[in-house]
């Protein structure tokens, strides 16, 4: 392989840092006037760049095999690049007074920095590599945490991110170290065949996985999230809940198929009580919120426990669903985000009894919200119905029935708490409704694509069909 056919196999990456340096340089360079252009810039650039790692490319690898590709590779960053795309587009507003004015520029960069670790995590080989991009996923997302300068919560949030993320990180550190002395090697297709059940790798093992579910959010790992996502700007908390988790639950997933298959009884064992455990107490605690990000925080914790039921098969059925459901609750979730957002821009609410009534002044963006509670609920017909109904598929035909009968039941306790935000909306009256809102042209693009995105994607196959020729299993 030449030189140049190292850096050809990393294009989605070198793409992404050129965006990053451009913008970087753009921000620099231009004087007041060109910074009001940063947004549009900003989006037009990093949609190419969407489209240009758009097509899948043969299987290969890089720098000795320290960067791994796979076509499914492909597929899991471009959902991460289209929740990513959306997110920018419900950003306007923040930049649109005088305190943020001047701090676009960061904001996109901390973001794609953030992005750019997430994708050298998914596309790793060797744990240096992979350890490299989740510290470079980790620290700006910390920055962003904290971004607004003048509210407590968010300070506060960023510390709690940093604080436990750094911890998080040092145990999954400790792990790499056990498998490194165990094995000698730090490249995963070596360290994959040298792994047995000796006492060292199984505490290797159980390190390196509790470092993980600390960024997915499983219970018991999930403290942090509540105070993070109440802390934490919208749009930054919208894109922890999407695109963080996302890319978390797919290097999980990932690894625990290429690196851990001889573990296979021994983590589906694990996954399988963590499953219950963070479904139930993700629903329980929702039911009893009454901020709206913290009820999505645990909404989200709870659609982690959904995302994990597709990956215990350890099939390439099972990768196919985690995919796909990813890929419908990024629309389901936005869209959430994207009227909440909205709504507190312009009126400061964020508590779910602030919404009673909403549809009397605001019937457009009543209307979304039922629509992403609705998908986020499973219910038919919308895109989150077929994404839990492929999930929930992909663990009967391995034969976690049990697993099944508990994510069904607690799919109907959700429902209630999902449909109270409908209820507040739609029949609870309000004297003192929210004023009629007139959302920015950027928001509302995103808003109408989510929305189309949840009517339709669950009616077309080809989307499942497209990740099914692609993935792999154990």
């Amino acid at each position: 392989m030449s030189y140049f056919d190292n850096f050809l196999i990393m294009r989605s990456e070198i793409s992404l840092l050129t965006v990053i340096l451009f913008l970087l340089l753009f921000d620099i360079i231009a004087g007041k006037r060109g910074k009001k252009y940063f947004q549009p810039v900003a989006i037009l650039l990093f949609a190419l760049h969407t489209l240009l790692i758009l097509v899948p490319m043969a299987t290969g690898e890089s720098f000795g095999g320290m960067y791994q590709y796979h076509p499914v590779m492909t597929i899991i960053k471009t959902v991460l690049n289209v929740a990513t795309l959306i997110i920018f587009l419900q950003s306007k507003h923040v930049f649109d007074g005088n305190e943020m004015k001047n701090q676009r520029g960061e904001y996109y960069f901390l973001t794609l920095s953030t992005l750019l670790g997430m994708y050298l995590m998914i596309s790793s080989g060797h744990f240096l590599l992979f350890f490299i991009g989740l510290e470079t996923a980790s620290i700006p997302l910390a920055t962003l945490v904290a971004f607004s300068k003048h509210c407590k919560k968010s300070a506060e949030g960023g510390a709690k991110f940093i604080l436990l993320s750094a911890f998080s990180s040092g145990i999954l550190l400790f792990g790499i170290s056990y498998l490194y002395g165990t094995t000698g090697s730090l490249y995963f297709s070596e360290v994959s065949t040298q792994i047995s059940h000796n006492p060292l790798q199984l505490m290797a093992f159980v390190f390196f996985l509790s470092g993980l579910f600390f960024k997915v959010s499983f219970v018991p790992f999930h403290l942090w999230t509540a105070d993070v996502y109440e802390g934490a700007p919208t749009n930054v908390t919208s894109y922890l809940s999407v695109v963080s988790k996302g890319s978390a639950a797919f290097v999980l997933m990932t690894l625990l198929f290429k690196l851990f298959g001889s573990y296979v009884h021994e983590w589906q064992t694990l996954l399988f009580w963590i499953i219950i455990v963070t479904i139930i107490v993700g629903n329980l605690f929702a039911l009893r919120q009454q901020n709206f990000k913290r009820f999505l925080a645990f909404s989200s914790i709870s659609q982690a426990g959904y995302i994990a039921l597709g990956i215990i098969s350890g099939s390439a059925l099972g990768m196919t669903t985690v995919i796909y459901y990813i890929f419908v609750y990024l629309f389901s979730n936005l869209a959430a985000f994207g009227v909440i957002s909205a709504i507190e821009s312009r009126t400061g609410k964020i508590d779910i009894p602030d919404y009673k009534g909403l549809y009397q002044t605001n019937p457009k963006l009543s209307f979304v919200m039922m629509l992403a509670m609705f998908s986020l609920a499973g219910v038919a017909p919308f895109a989150g119905f077929m994404s839990k109904f492929f999930i929930f598929s992909a663990a009967a035909q391995q034969g976690y029935y049990l697993l099944v009968i508990v994510a069904v039941v607690n799919t109907i306790i959700s429902l209630y708490y999902y449909l109270r935000v409908v209820k507040a909306m739609f029949i609870d009256q309000n004297e003192e409704p929210l004023p009629t809102l007139r959302t920015d042209s950027w928001n509302r693009v995103s808003l109408i694509f989510c929305t189309a995105a949840i009517i339709f994607v669950g009616l077309l196959g080809f989307i499942l069909d497209i990740i099914e020729r692609q993935s792999f299993g154990i």
